[in-house]
């Protein structure tokens, strides 16, 4: 495939790092000449100095050759006119654009990207994505990663296994027969620095983080069973109140109107701006780096502080702090790919990688086959996948003890009409069956193929 991608960010270096792993032809387009000598020094892509939205700039780029164009600048309007140009000047089939402004993405205005105004095939909003991955993590303590599958039916969750986990060294499939009726399968393991999905004979240790894919109905039993029983945050201290910010405090007074949120921001303008727009939350201005502030937002009566600027310094510095004044958890949005080690050893509950989430809903619609869903885990070691089984799938028809899956997949829950089934050596695989799995990047390209529409199809 070959693939064009404007802007050379955190953003497009992880889209491109990850395309040309996997063998894509890939070019990128960025007006910072730095930005483009580190990123062709590091990766195997072609890099070119210039604006995304030029059409001389495209052409050099090989848009016309172009299977898809990913536009991810730093500026909505960049971003829109490279596909419009993409599309009226190269006839490029699929164009991917990050837009942030949320006013462009209400509701009344859904018309504006069809195909006969701005022909945008896929729309990312790293606010929205970032900001609803906040929301899991709060409903969710006790996970350090949540992400919804099978229309929210199918939830995959990473979960730490401290020295207090009931079930570290014991084999997997004990704990079928311990928990017969749990709709839960664990479906990959991190272990330091590497990510491995489990066979059956495998155990979790103490300081692995496990995920699992569950009914959503039996998610926190499930991180009960791993020693995590904590309740939903209902006091939450938020530092900023950007988009992201903005967007957690508004949608926390919308779905959970007993919780108490106060926001600290450092911009006396902004503080104001958000105030207006929030009825039950306080903001404060001022430095969320000043304890007596900190102090003052009650940061020791709550039960999580989310740091959400745009400082990574700044959001580690806020949850170390707030803990140390008695938060009870922390949760902190990291861009630096440095530091997610860091903040175990900080005492950080969990972090927020922004790049991480939009990259993994690029690889959705880079993804051929029947491929509806895609989390990246471990910096793209392996990928969470949710696909569809075709008639013609080598997986429909026989039990999944008989399969020849491939060593490093994992298939952790299978939904069919309206029910969650976790799978057993005799479970059958059926068309149409949302199949979620875990995947080592290394096989990745073989469960493309395997939910592929055959020709012997027609």
């Amino acid at each position: 495939m070959k693939v064009v991608i404007c802007g050379a960010g955190q953003v497009g270096f992880g889209i491109a790092e990850k395309l040309a792993a996997e063998g894509n032809d890939v070019s990128i387009i960025d007006r910072a000449p730095e930005l483009i000598q580190s990123i062709t020094e590091t990766l195997d892509v072609r890099g070119f100095v210039g604006h995304g939205a030029h059409p001389d700039t495209l052409a050099l780029a090989g848009a016309e050759q172009a299977d898809m164009l990913i536009a991810v600048t730093l500026h909505d309007e960049v971003n829109m006119i490279a596909c419009q140009v993409a599309h009226s000047l190269f006839n490029v089939p699929t164009k991917v654009s990050r837009i942030r402004a949320q006013s462009y993405l209400a509701p009344h205005w859904r018309d504006l990207f069809s195909r006969e105004h701005l022909p945008i095939d896929v729309i990312i909003s790293p606010e929205v994505e970032v900001g609803e991955m906040v929301l899991r993590r709060l409903a969710l303590p006790g996970a350090t990663d949540t992400v919804t599958f099978a229309d929210g039916q199918v939830v995959v969750a990473g979960v730490y296994c401290d020295e207090n986990c009931p079930i570290v060294d014991t084999p997997l499939r004990q704990l079928t027969e311990l928990f017969p009726d749990l709709k839960a399968l664990v479906i990959g393991i991190q272990r330091g620095e590497r990510f491995f999905v489990p066979d059956s004979s495998d155990s979790m240790l103490v300081g692995d983080v496990a995920y699992f894919a569950a009914d959503r109905d039996q998610v926190r039993r499930t991180l009960g069973i791993f020693g995590h029983e904590e309740a939903a945050a209902s006091r939450v201290v938020i530092v900023g109140a950007g988009n992201i910010g903005f967007y957690v405090a508004r949608e926390i007074e919308a779905r959970q109107r007993s919780a108490r949120v106060k926001v600290i921001e450092t911009s006396r303008k902004r503080a104001i701006e958000v105030a207006d727009e929030l009825r039950r939350t306080v903001v404060l201005h001022g430095s969320a780096l000043d304890e007596e502030l900190l102090r003052e937002a009650d940061v020791a009566d709550a039960d999580t502080i989310v740091a959400l600027t745009n400082s990574d310094e700044v959001n580690i510095l806020a949850c170390v702090m707030g803990q140390k004044l008695g938060a009870g958890r922390s949760l902190c949005l990291i861009n630096n790919r440095g530091y997610p080690d860091l903040t175990r050893s900080l005492g950080i509950s969990a972090y927020v990688n922004p790049r991480q989430i939009t990259v993994s809903k690029v690889l959705q619609h880079v993804r051929r086959g029947r491929i509806r869903g895609v989390h990246s885990v471990q910096n793209g070691a392996a990928e969470i996948i949710e696909a569809e089984a075709l008639e013609t799938s080598p997986l429909v028809g026989k039990p999944l003890r008989e399969l020849d899956l491939f060593d490093g997949v994992r298939i952790g829950a299978i939904y069919r009409g309206e029910e969650v089934i976790i799978p057993r050596g005799d479970t059958y695989i059926q068309p149409h069956d949302r199949i979620v799995m875990a995947a080592m990047a290394d096989q990745v390209r073989k469960v493309e193929q395997m939910f592929r529409v055959s020709l012997e199809f027609f």
